[in-house]
């Protein structure tokens, strides 16, 4: 005779199938949580970073690995996002000598008593006038700004009529852990921190987005149309999931 408790353990036992099951997709490593309530797929990065696919009971393996490569990019993302929120990032003093990026390089700060402008860079070195050393933060974000919407606005008009796009513009503004993002009336933005990345992979970030004028998600559809305008987008793809948080606040 079955108990209330074997019941209620029968019903889970039809309702979930314990995530005792792994798959390994390169160097990601996911735990299988099917579940006979799940009619769709889909990925979860938990706080202490193990990844977690959640299926339908009735979804094979190669099923699993395709949707694992159709999300890699969203999961090296997130994985990246994690480990940037849990390091601390030395703040930046704006001190002589001290290094800021610029499309991958660095370049030394030198203070001087007196210039034209504010801020600029020359021969290899960034030159701050030393009465606007206290608020240099802003000042760094605003030319870093500017020179992203000149730098991206250059390289946009390279791709949109091999990629068969019109966008209204560029705009360059903080856009948090995201690098670019394709808004309304065809607009596409760009976080200015772009422009501290080495030029191969600031394009690659161009790209992508474009992309996205044409397909809004991550479909084997959009990956093809990134890859025709750059065929080696994987390589820069797995750069910027590897180095991106490598890249230097101010």
């Amino acid at each position: 005779m079955q108990t209330s408790s074997d019941l209620i353990n029968h019903s889970l036992n039809n309702a979930f199938v314990e995530a005792t099951a792994c798959i390994q997709v390169d160097d990601l490593q996911f735990s299988i949580r099917r579940s006979s309530k799940r009619r769709t797929m889909q990925i979860t990065v938990e706080r202490s970073g193990q990844l977690v696919l959640a299926a339908p009971p009735e979804v094979g393996l190669d099923q699993l690995r395709k949707f694992i490569d159709e999300k890699r990019f969203w999961v090296y993302t997130k994985l990246a996002e994690k480990e940037r929120l849990q390091r601390k990032v030395p703040q930046k003093e704006f001190v002589a000598g001290e290094g800021f990026l610029y499309l991958g390089r660095t370049h030394r700060l030198k203070i001087v008593a007196d210039q034209n402008v504010t801020l600029k860079l020359v021969n290899g070195r960034f030159v701050l006038r030393n009465d606007m050393q206290h608020d240099a933060r802003e000042h760094f974000i605003r030319w870093y700004s500017e020179r992203a919407r000149i730098w991206l606005l250059n390289r946009l008009s390279d791709y949109q009529t091999r990629m068969e796009v019109a966008p209204a513009g560029v705009k360059v503004q903080d856009l948090g852990y995201r690098w670019g993002s394709c808004g309304k009336g065809n607009w596409l933005y760009f976080h200015w921190k772009t422009i501290l990345l080495p030029a191969r992979i600031a394009e690659y970030v161009l790209v992508h987005e474009i992309a996205h004028l044409h397909e809004p998600h991550h479909t084997p559809a959009f990956w093809l149309r990134v890859e025709r305008a750059m065929p080696d987008y994987a390589q820069r793809r797995a750069w910027l999931a590897e180095h991106g948080i490598d890249v230097e606040g101010i």
